[in-house]
Parts: C-alpha cells; sequence; structure tokens
C-alpha cells in the first residue's frame, strides 16, 4: 500500500513555477491558465505573507508572450477547420477557452473563408454525400445533417454535400 504524501503549499516561486510548467507544456489561453492556477491554489493552499494573485502571474506571462490569446485562437480555429467543423462550432471551441474580443477575430475570420474546405473534410472523414457508397434513404440523410449541423455548418451547406450524389462533390458557386 502507498501513502501519498500531502503536497506542500505553494509560494510565490513554486506559484511561478507552475504555471511556467503549465504554458510550456499547453498551448493554453489566459482564461484557462488563471483557472489552472484557480484551482491549485484551492488544492494546495498559500504559504506567504501576500496572497497569491494568479491574474497578475497571467498578465505578466501574457506580456513576456508566455501565453498569446490570439494566437491560440489562430492555432485552435485552423485545427478545428481542418477536422471539418464549422465556424459556428469554432465559435463555441473559442468561447470555452475564453477568447473574447479582438482575438477571436481572425481566427472568426479564417473560420468563415475556409467553410468551403471544412465541408469537404467534414463529408470525407464522414463519408458523407460524396464520399458515401451510396445514396442515403431518407433517415440516414437527416442522420447526416443532423452531423453536419452538430459540427457547426449551416443548413444548406449540410444539405449541398448531403445531397451530392456519390464521386460528385457538390459546386461551392451554387
Amino acid at each position: 500500500m502507498t501513502t501519498k504524501w500531502p503536497r506542500p503549499p505553494l509560494n510565490d516561486a513554486s506559484f511561478r513555477e507552475l504555471a511556467l510548467h503549465y504554458a510550456a507544456r499547453y498551448a493554453t489561453s489566459k482564461a484557462r491558465l488563471t483557472a489552472y492556477l484557480r484551482r491549485k491554489l484551492k488544492e494546495r493552499g498559500w504559504e506567504g505573507e501576500e496572497a497569491a494573485d494568479p491574474d497578475a502571474l497571467v498578465q505578466r506571462m501574457a506580456d513576456l508572450g508566455y501565453v498569446d490569446d490570439a494566437g491560440f485562437a489562430r492555432m485552435k480555429g485552423a485545427s478545428l477547420s481542418r477536422r471539418g467543423y464549422g465556424p459556428r462550432r469554432i465559435a463555441q471551441a473559442l468561447t470555452g477557452a475564453g477568447i473574447v474580443g479582438a482575438d477571436r477575430a481572425e481566427a472568426e475570420e479564417e473560420a468563415s473563408a475556409a467553410i468551403w474546405a471544412a465541408a469537404d473534410a467534414f463529408a470525407r472523414r464522414k463519408r458523407i454525400g460524396p464520399y458515401a457508397a451510396s445514396p442515403p434513404d431518407r433517415d440516414q440523410r437527416e442522420r447526416m445533417i443532423a452531423a453536419f449541423l452538430r459540427a457547426g455548418h449551416s443548413h444548406a451547406t449540410a444539405r449541398a454535400w448531403v445531397d451530392a450524389s456519390p464521386g460528385d462533390p457538390p459546386d461551392p458557386d451554387r
């Protein structure tokens, strides 16, 4: 039987080290890093005269360039777009990561510009429309449209891809 010893409370140096380690290991946003630091403070407590200030530490790391919300938003948006997700789903992911305002504008513009390529990637991955073995029946068609909608695409885009004949991709200009 192993005994797990409680971790010592955080102090100023260990708190900075914890933040640096997390930012170095994971692509993160300021909101996520702040939430992580607050959770660690709650779990381990604080040993020091002055109270810990996770917001100030995260802002300092952002000023030094260790945390970049705009860069994170572009990376996350491009990654989701390549996987076939639409602008609505990308916006939800950015909101969940705590990215707000101007930091998310470029990522949302890129997602809107790549709608058709993202829909193509989604259809290919799910074997829908031109990538299906055969045309879907009515129930399959509705499930495929629902999958496109959950992935953040518009209803018109979903219908265009689901209604495409196997082997014949839809025209983006329609």
